[in-house]
């Protein structure tokens, strides 16, 4: 924030600035500077105080569970911001800053490391807590570690929520987001042609799931290579069951990882498998809490 985010608003480096950031720190840097205030004026003081009584720890965790949620909006932002780091991050300007600096990495390195802090909260719980059988403050722990990798799925989940295409309502007014993932979807309809309904049993197809407390969203997983990067995914939005008029049936005959959900009784259905019998019982009591 200083070597860098600071220096954009320099007078004497102002030239360097290429045409493509201008503008541009918020895209760049996310909400970093909120991040960096969290644990500088709160969560750094408070973790100190830890140092001698480490069984206070999980404490910390619990009790800041609201702000850790700050991170959920930076790795949102992260795909705008590498897009704009792979646009114009060899200008001269970063050049001039990471020499400055004397920095052996360049500022991409450090806008990663966010992302990697918020996964090594949970690695140290779990560490903790393999040092801690049954003394004082386990079951905080544990708690404490339930509330990381919660924080975790939900920034996962949201990663992939942003890269849904071609829905045309807002995806922020159907609920919080309980679960997503791959599965392969058979479907049979009543209405239409019964050549379709028998084509329908033999070849699924791929989708991507997205659980809200009210739409299921049906999607097509699209895999595109950035300008010879790492390939990005998107879902392009396919089609959605409002959750107050499903129906589901947790058995189907033959295979234990499928499932039914099923449409205006039984008018649609979409038998849907999992990749295990474990996944598909976590979908299942999801739905379910979403039905009651």
């Amino acid at each position: 924030l200083q070597g860098y985010a600071s220096e954009m608003d320099n007078p004497n480096l102002v030239h360097l600035i290429p045409s493509a950031l201008q503008n541009k720190k918020e895209i760049l840097f996310g909400n970093l500077p909120e991040i960096y205030d969290f644990h500088n004026r709160i969560f750094l003081k408070e973790i100190e105080n830890c140092i001698e009584n480490p069984e206070l720890l999980a404490r910390c965790f619990l009790k800041r569970k609201e702000d850790l949620q700050i991170y959920e909006k930076y790795c949102q932002n992260k795909p705008r911001s590498e897009a704009l780091w792979r646009q114009c991050g060899d200008s001269i300007f970063f050049q001039e800053c990471q020499r400055k600096l004397d920095h052996k990495l360049s500022l991409d390195a450090y806008l990663l490391k966010p992302v990697q802090r918020i996964t090594k909260y949970q690695l140290l719980l779990k560490e903790m807590l393999k040092c801690s059988k049954n003394s004082e403050g386990t079951a905080e722990l544990e708690e404490a570690l339930a509330t990381m990798l919660d924080i975790i799925k939900s920034v996962n989940d949201s990663m992939h929520q942003i890269a849904i295409t071609g829905y045309e309502g807002d995806v922020s007014e159907l609920g919080k987001l309980l679960m997503q993932g791959s599965f392969n979807v058979w479907t049979d309809h009543k209405k239409g042609h019964n050549k379709v309904k028998d084509l329908a049993r033999f070849k699924p197809m791929q989708r991507h799931l997205f659980l809200y407390t009210k739409m299921l969203l049906f999607c097509k997983k699209r895999e595109e290579n950035t300008d010879g990067h790492e390939k990005t995914a998107s879902y392009s939005f396919k089609n959605s069951l409002k959750m107050s008029t499903v129906g589901i049936t947790e058995n189907v005959k033959g295979d234990n990882k499928k499932f039914e959900i099923w449409y205006n009784g039984r008018e649609e259905v979409y038998i849907i498998q999992a990749s295990s019998v474990e996944l598909k019982n976590t979908w299942i009591s999801e739905i379910r809490k979403v039905l009651t």
